[in-house]
């Protein structure tokens, strides 16, 4: 279905969801933020599955430690990749659309998993369902980014940011009902049902203002660009609009805050997801947890998670981007050698929650760090790429810690995953600065893009008028 819009030159085409800016209203953002968040709910049930099932998918397939990190590091490859086509489809196609298509797809294919008989049929399926995940932790975080005010934006993202964190704990508790009763493949039979929530909701949601205008320029350019003008007797052959990427790039800013974030994103990734695959295991094996009580810890854990994603979100906003972000990063890096060389069986509880709530700050914030970092005609194929490129360097990590668990102990590996939390903080400390953008603005690469389209209009307009003057007696 497409809409028409009268413009200078003509009727411009748009896509059935640009040109819906009528729906929008002071309450829009609310329902908005509803479908973000369970959308990431489902994405953090998605991505911890695999981290409960590891014991047991390792016992039925007979996997060494190694080979149970790859299974980690290919749904992070997957993810990164996704990731980065799913932020060229945010721009493209909507942030709404790309969202709502990317939980049906990881949906179906996480309950395909659980009809594989190797390690392989696995591994395979594993890393193509995870394209969907990528794509929607991008997704979500620049649809609030851009419906949310300034003033607020970081805490409403950081709470936003906690429904990963909630599906970390669903998935615990179904993990702790179902596996030891029933298996882990039922686990994965039931990621079918949020499929149909997605296709559901995508309809009580429209684009931002921001994207659709910025779209409906993008669609100005392209047609006026394809079209030849006729001023008098000069034919005017407009050139084609230029390439998000060549956008991007050919940008100074945004290539170098893009490499910035990119490695940024690559140091804190390796960390958590580091952590994220290889913390159910350290306390069932180095520390002798049985599973229900592992799932206990991890319970308290994730939800201090969750209240240090919401005061983050507040101090960012209060205190400042970079300030929070940086102390969340060089505080977990700290915290993390503790948790190996001071645990008792009598504290590990009490440092796996203060854990938990460092481990929470870093990602209150850098969503809305990051799509303040790019213009709107860019930023979403800006962050999926960057964060996602990030994310390719961090896959290695299930499997770089595997490989050193496998040596001994995981205490070197809690030591490394410290030390890439570390350099997450201090690339951002010295090096981004906040503010950068404002998401609710429609602002293109560069003023003199603006500039360029303006003066196009008003050619456009000039060569109309001149079409529908009458002739005149000399």
């Amino acid at each position: 279905m497409n809409n028409d819009m009268q413009h200078g030159a003509g009727t411009l085409k748009l896509p059935s969801n640009v040109g819906t800016m009528h729906r929008i209203t002071s309450n829009t953002w609310k329902m908005a933020f509803i479908f973000a968040f369970i959308s990431l709910v489902i994405d953090g049930v998605d991505i911890m599955l695999l981290s409960f099932s590891l014991t047991s998918l390792k016992a039925e397939f007979g996997l060494s430690t190694f080979q149970a990190g790859m299974l980690g590091s290919s749904s992070l490859a997957g993810m990164a990749l996704g990731g980065i086509s799913g932020g060229w489809a945010c721009d493209k196609y909507g942030r709404v659309k790309t969202i709502a298509w990317s939980v049906v797809f990881f949906s179906i294919m996480t309950c395909i998993l659980g009809f594989t008989q190797s390690y392989e049929q696995f591994l395979i399926l594993r890393f193509i369902g995870a394209f969907g995940l990528g794509s929607l932790y991008m997704a979500c975080n620049t649809l609030m980014a851009e419906y949310v005010p300034t003033k607020y934006r970081t805490t409403v993202l950081g709470t936003l940011q906690t429904g990963q964190t909630v599906g970390y704990i669903v998935a615990t508790l179904m993990a702790g009902a179902i596996i030891p009763d029933h298996g882990w493949r039922m686990l994965f039979y039931v990621t079918i049902i949020p499929a149909a929530f997605a296709l559901f909701f995508m309809r009580f949601v429209p684009e931002p203002k921001s994207w659709q205008e910025a779209k409906i320029e993008q669609i100005k350019r392209r047609e006026l660009g394809a079209e030849t003008l006729q001023t008098d007797q000069t034919t005017v052959s407009q050139a084609p609009s230029e390439s998000i990427y060549k956008r991007i790039f050919g940008h100074t800013n945004h290539r170098k805050m893009f490499l910035l974030w990119m490695s940024t994103a690559a140091f804190l990734q390796f960390g958590y997801y580091g952590v994220n695959n290889w913390m159910p295991t350290y306390l069932e094996t180095e520390l002798s947890m049985n599973f229900k009580a592992m799932t206990g810890y991890m319970v308290g854990a994730y939800t201090a998670m969750i209240l240090g994603k919401i005061l983050a979100g507040y101090a960012a906003d209060k205190f400042g981007r970079r300030i929070t972000f940086v102390f969340g990063t060089v505080a977990t890096a700290a915290f993390l050698p503790i948790i190996i060389f001071y645990n008792t069986p009598s504290n590990i509880a009490y440092l796996l929650v203060t854990f938990g709530f460092l481990y929470g700050i870093p990602y209150g914030v850098n969503a809305t760090y990051m799509a303040e970092s790019f213009s709107t005609d860019v930023r979403g194929t800006a962050i999926g790429g960057a964060y996602n490129m990030g994310r390719l360097g961090a896959a290695i990590a299930p499997a770089t810690i595997g490989f050193i668990a496998a040596g001994g102990s995981f205490t070197m590996a809690f030591i490394v995953m410290g030390a890439a939390y570390f350099i997450a903080g201090v690339i951002p400390g010295f090096f981004i600065r906040e503010r950068q953008f404002d998401p609710q603005q429609a602002t293109l690469s560069s003023d003199a893009e603006k500039e360029k389209l303006a003066a196009m209009d008003v050619n456009a307009t000039e060569s109309d008028a001149k079409e529908a003057k009458p002739a005149t007696a000399k």
